[in-house]
């Protein structure tokens, strides 16, 4: 906690530790590649001799270092996004020091560590506009907080399992797709923008995908719902394409709004359909902290449905992404 002073006495700010030692941990990373690329003598010689950068940074360089963060971090509140390097930046030599097998995943894990706070909460503009980047750079999915006017209330918070909605008049689960495990069966209505279709006849492959990969948010809570744009953001929001990443393992699934909710005592922003959250998190995740941009996709050729871009590069996402 650091404190300044204002005319009505000391104010004080809360500096988060776990958004500190990312950053510490992402800086050392960039400087030593940097120190690699300006000095490729020094650091041959460092390895013939086993020393390891880092090592040295741990001992005098770590205390000057530290130092003069903390002596900076008491004078200024911490944004985070504008400390941190370029995305693509920060990207790159998370990759270039990264020995996961799943090396993406990581990869967009510590990016997102190194931005967001540790309990979810309504993000900055910088903040998003930097995950933003983050989404490009690793997913190759173009995702916005802001598209065409509209933002939801958060794009960083709790997503809780929801129901499969029936996709007709008289659907049942015999006629449903389940997952594997733990499937949490129908709703007894309608999702917010009714049946999918009007009979079973007319249900296409593509509602059926709308209804597998389907999302909860709250239109409820807009600030315009109720008023003179309710039918437009009614119809704006309709199966709108969004991105949704479990920040805990980097899990990234394509979904469509399909549903208003769930209501702000719950503690929860999002829902995810059983198949949504089964991809996120497995059979027992039934919440987790998201984050949740719409997809840029003007032209529809982002798919519903995981997004595996640890393993299979979509060369149609990449260059919608550009």
């Amino acid at each position: 906690m650091s404190k300044t002073a204002t005319a009505h006495g000391p104010h004080y700010t809360f500096v988060d530790p776990d958004h500190l030692r990312n950053h510490l941990k992402l800086k050392a990373l960039l400087v030593q590649n940097k120190f690699k690329e300006a000095h490729g003598h020094a650091q041959r010689l460092f390895d013939e001799r086993g020393i390891n950068l880092s090592k040295i940074r741990e001992h005098a360089g770590k205390a000057a270092a530290g130092g003069i963060l903390a002596s900076y971090l008491l004078i200024t509140p911490p944004n985070f996004a504008k400390l941190l390097p370029p995305a693509s930046e920060l990207v790159q030599n998370l990759q270039n020091n990264n020995t996961d097998t799943n090396q993406n995943n990581a990869v967009l894990v510590d990016s997102l560590n190194a931005v967001l706070p540790t309990r979810p909460h309504a993000l900055t503009q910088s903040e998003e506009k930097y995950i933003e980047q983050i989404f490009k750079n690793v997913i190759g999915v173009k995702a916005k907080a802001n598209l065409e006017g509209e933002h939801l209330n958060t794009t960083f918070g709790y997503i809780g399992a929801e129901q499969h909605l029936m996709r007709y008049p008289g659907d049942t689960m015999a006629n449903h797709p389940k997952v594997a495990e733990k499937d949490e069966g129908m709703a007894p209505g309608k999702g917010a923008w009714g049946y999918f279709a009007n009979s079973k006849a007319e249900l296409t492959p593509s509602l059926i995908e709308t209804e597998k990969w389907y999302a909860v948010v709250q239109t409820l809570y807009l600030p315009d719902w109720g008023g003179p744009r309710t039918a437009y953001l009614r119809d704006w929001y309709k199966y709108r394409k969004v991105l949704i990443v479990n920040t805990d393992n980097g899990n990234a699934v394509v979904a469509a709004i399909a549903d208003s909710g769930p209501a702000m005592f719950t503690g929860k922003s999002f829902g995810g359909s059983p198949e949504v959250m089964n991809y996120l998190g497995g059979a027992r995740y039934k919440k987790g902290a998201v984050l949740v941009f719409f997809v840029d996709d003007p032209e529809h050729k982002v798919p519903l449905g995981p997004v595996d871009y640890n393993h299979v590069v979509n060369t149609s996402k990449l260059v919608a992404a550009q």
